[in-house]
């Protein structure tokens, strides 16, 4: 069971999926991380849950000492400010001045829509279906492109959204090709938004590097990568002066006092970074080696997640429930099912033998 908001038509967590198709609103998006859901739909699993639904690093950040005043003081100014300075130096951006901090980037989602005036938008889909719903939900037109040739011949969207990696199928476009359609952007007065809330394991594929470029805004999600999602914080990365703009909208005190303290000692701490990126990257790879082992194709992910294609993934998705496993699945893509890693080698045991014992009574051929 996924957690669920209303949102577009045809999204459900990875909606969007015809080229040229317009998006209206009414229709649930399905997330995931809902426990208390899951437990609803698969009353007689057995605890503790394994959450394998959501892209966030199982193995967090250690939480740093918090002083007392982070708690009983509002935000001091600075601490924003020394953020912010961290956040740039972690990303690559060029200063403090391109970046904007706000309670998760699911917020910068919602908000930058209301930073223009309604225009066209074009979502390099399927993808994160809340792109889409966002602007919609804001009064602009939206369609769902297939690819990047779509729009380079004259599509003509004031909006361009592309997530890189894509969640969930990990596709990955090239800074070049990215820094390309942005100018082309520029030139016309739009925008080119780069939702890289899974980028922070593999940098060489990030284009935060180059915010100070006209219409480029770069999302980045610190709780993803950095294991601590419940902290609420999302980055925005752009030239000053719309910055500035996504600043003044977002208003005083956006993050905690606490969150301020961890988020500046993590985003500082590249021995911990660097030895994080490997320890995904391995654990992927192991992933992907359980999975091969009980019959099942990984089809594409990120370090931080990994997409199989199997026409029982419905099956495996309750299976999974009923053993206390919750995954990902796909409405609109009725074969998908994403996982995220496992925190520990009992969780992999868990997962490989309820997939041995799942796809042992299961027909291949079931939808």
């Amino acid at each position: 069971m996924a957690e669920s908001k209303t949102a577009t038509k045809g999204a459900s967590g990875v909606a969007m999926e015809g080229q040229g198709s317009g998006v209206a609103s009414g229709v649930t998006i399905l997330h995931g991380g809902d426990l208390d859901g899951a437990r609803l739909a698969f009353p007689h699993a057995p605890e503790p849950w394994v959450d394998l639904s959501t892209g966030i690093n199982p193995w967090p950040y250690p939480l740093p000492p918090i002083p007392a005043d982070a708690w009983n003081r509002l935000p001091a100014r600075g601490a924003e400010e020394g953020l912010r300075a961290a956040a740039a130096a972690c990303y690559g951006a060029p200063s403090a001045a391109h970046v904007a901090a706000a309670s998760g980037s699911q917020a910068l989602i919602q908000l930058l829509p209301r930073l223009r005036a309604p225009g066209t938008v074009a979502v390099l889909a399927p993808t994160y279906a809340e792109h889409a719903a966002c602007w919609a939900g804001a009064g602009h037109e939206v369609r769902e492109v297939a690819g990047l040739d779509a729009l380079t011949d004259g599509d003509g969207a004031d909006v361009v959204v592309v997530v890189n990696p894509n969640n969930p199928d990990g596709r990955t476009l090239s800074v070049a090709a990215l820094l390309g359609l942005a100018e082309r952007q520029a030139a016309r007065g739009g925008w080119l938004v780069v939702d890289e809330a899974f980028a922070d394991a593999d940098p060489a594929a990030s284009v935060a590097g180059f915010a100070d470029q006209p219409g480029l805004v770069v999302l980045r999600s610190f709780g993803k990568f950095f294991g601590l999602a419940g902290l609420r914080l999302g980055i925005a990365l752009c030239a000053p002066d719309l910055a500035g703009a996504l600043r003044a909208a977002i208003g005083p005190w956006a993050v905690s006092g606490p969150g301020l303290t961890v988020a500046t000692a993590a985003l500082a701490d590249r021995a911990w970074i660097d030895a994080t990126r490997r320890r995904l990257t391995a654990a992927a790879a192991a992933l992907d080696a359980r999975l091969a082992a009980v019959g099942l194709r990984v089809i594409g992910g990120t370090s931080l997640f990994r997409l199989v294609a199997d026409r029982r993934a419905a099956a495996l998705y309750r299976g999974l429930g009923e053993a206390g496993l919750l995954t990902r699945r796909f409405e609109r893509q009725a074969e998908w099912l994403r996982l995220g890693l496992p925190p520990d080698e009992e969780s992999v045991i868990r997962l490989h033998d309820a997939c041995v014992r799942i796809l042992a009574v299961t027909d291949p051929s079931a939808r």
